[in-house]
């Protein structure tokens, strides 16, 4: 009888607690998806590192684009001084970044957006990819887009062409979307740029990438690009205009990429090419990027400006050799060693202005008269950089680039391929006036090179040299003495998991093409002339 009291008893208890069984098993030092979902964190707390990641680090930039563009360049003989900085690729990193960091987790995003019907977050979301994809094929070429999220065991890329047609489709309704929940407030705690959350801002650089692909279809089809970059100049919601409405992202609590690989890596330092033409036009952004050296038997070419830097694609000896050379400016570091840098550049007002003075140049209705958006875009970028001196800068018509002497290597001096001054010309040609305006977005654009490099092989501008020590080979692609490099090739995984997808993209780049570093890309059509 007393066993079936307790057992009796036991049967209560049990029953009286299955009703809340749920909340006895959760872990009560844990939010619950619901919990979590109710302030939409599920579905907008990855979006910060989404937006992070839209820009390579130390080993996909300063190691890439920002040697072949002459912005900084590495002092240490990485594998027998035989890499990418020469021609010879031995890294290959941003794809994995963009689809790890980028599309994989924005998967999750939508999926989340779907289940809480959060429909809001997706177009967010789209805007993000196509800031991801646009830089990552202007590396690469076909990448996977449209196809991405496919089981198939061949995964197809998509063709330049279409993907700048399928950008340009999704912008529209992205735009649509932003514009129909403009007072939305739902993105303010997620989003980690300068924007805080202010659709109307977000519109603004909706337009403003818009007129950065459209700019880059200009040779290739000009047509699309006049109507798409149009559009651009058109749309109501107008575009980045003003140093408040840039673009700039969080770091996250990380250093800035180019300051780990200077100071912490204590490798990378001020380019040759960035001396220049700063040097050169004598330009006051030089002590806003770069320190001045120490050793003064460095610069007697220029003592009166202390900044020396490495040729790109130098020969290089020893680490040591080239140490004493500028380093980028120690603000570019994170607060906890000395610097003052919590966020990157993506896309400033003074971009945008270069963008509309070449569309101006390019007879684009609404683009606005072009020596004021050019001389406006220098204005914005020495008060972005904090720079002085812009008005004799802008009135300098004799000052140019100066021949580069390395003190430590004679081997890696250049002549300047550039004779280019600051000062615009009405009388002067087409050309001439496209040059001025792509050198000075390069100048605007450092740490943020990819852009350049696509500028570069677009139009031959700015006028840069060679690399010093050319390694190119069969390996990856020969790239002949009087030329530059042109893409990336596929990373090897790729080539290994997709080789059928990687074989079809290269058909997709035009005949004669091949996955390597001298096949052009799309908008890269060879032709010297820009007009």
């Amino acid at each position: 009888m007393k066993q079936l009291i307790i057992a009796f008893l036991i049967l209560i208890m049990f029953g009286s607690c299955t009703k809340d069984f749920q909340d006895f098993n959760q872990n009560p030092y844990q939010i619950s998806q619901d919990l979590q979902a109710q302030d939409f964190n599920l579905v907008g707390s990855p979006i910060a590192g989404l937006i992070f990641n839209l820009n390579g680090h130390q080993v996909e930039e300063d190691l890439l684009q920002d040697s072949w563009m002459g912005f900084m360049n590495t002092g240490t003989p990485f594998v027998g001084n035989v890499n990418n900085t020469t021609y010879y690729i031995r890294w290959n990193a941003y794809w994995g970044r963009e689809y790890g960091s980028v599309m994989s987790p924005s998967q999750v995003v939508i999926k989340n957006a779907i289940k809480y019907n959060q429909p809001f977050f997706i177009t967010w979301v789209k805007l993000i990819r196509i800031l991801s994809m646009s830089k990552l094929t202007a590396v690469h070429g076909p990448v996977i887009y449209s196809n991405y999220g496919s089981s198939a065991s061949t995964i197809l890329y998509d063709k330049e062409s279409d993907l700048y047609a399928l950008f340009f489709k999704q912008l529209d309704s992205i735009q649509s979307d932003f514009a129909a929940n403009i007072q939305s407030t739902k993105f303010k705690k997620f989003d980690p740029t300068a924007y805080g959350g202010k659709i109307s801002q977000w519109m603004k650089l909706v337009n403003s990438l818009r007129l950065r692909l459209a700019m880059r279809l200009s040779k290739v089809d000009p047509a699309t690009a006049q109507t798409q970059g149009e559009k651009a100049l058109s749309d109501p919601a107008g575009l980045i205009a003003t140093n408040a409405d840039n673009f700039t992202n969080s770091l996250l609590g990380n250093i800035m990429p180019v300051a780990q690989i200077c100071y912490q890596w204590d490798d990378t330092r001020m380019g040759a090419v960035m001396e220049s033409f700063l040097v050169g036009l004598k330009d006051g952004r030089i002590s806003s990027y770069f320190a001045p050296v120490t050793d003064m038997t460095l610069v007697t070419d220029h003592p009166s400006i202390p900044y020396k830097g490495i040729r790109n694609g130098a020969y290089i000896n020893t680490k040591a050799d080239h140490i004493p050379f500028s380093k980028v400016n120690p603000n570019f570091n994170d607060p906890p060693n000395g610097g003052n840098t919590t966020t990157r550049r993506d896309f400033t007002a003074a971009e945008v202005y270069f963008l509309k003075a070449e569309a101006g140049l390019r007879g684009w209705a609404g683009a606005g008269d072009p020596q004021t958006n050019y001389e406006t875009g220098v204005r914005m970028s020495f008060a972005d950089w904090g720079a002085g001196g812009v008005d004799a800068y802008l009135a300098d018509n004799t000052s140019t680039p100066i021949n580069y002497v390395d003190p430590v290597d004679s081997r890696n001096n250049f002549t300047s391929l550039s004779n280019v001054t600051v000062a615009w010309n009405n009388a002067d040609s087409k050309e001439l006036k496209l040059e001025k305006i792509i050198t000075q977005k390069w100048i605007n654009n450092f740490t943020n090179s990819l852009e350049s490099w696509v500028d570069f092989r677009r139009t031959g501008y700015p006028k840069i040299p060679h690399v010093a020590k050319n390694d190119s080979s069969p390996d990856w692609g020969v790239i002949p003495a009087d030329q530059w490099i042109k893409r990336m090739p596929f990373p090897d995984n790729e080539r290994i998991g997709n080789p059928a997808g990687v074989a079809d993209a290269v058909t997709k780049m035009g005949a004669g093409a091949a996955d390597d570093i001298a096949t052009r890309l799309y908008f890269d059509t060879g032709n010297p002339l820009n007009f």
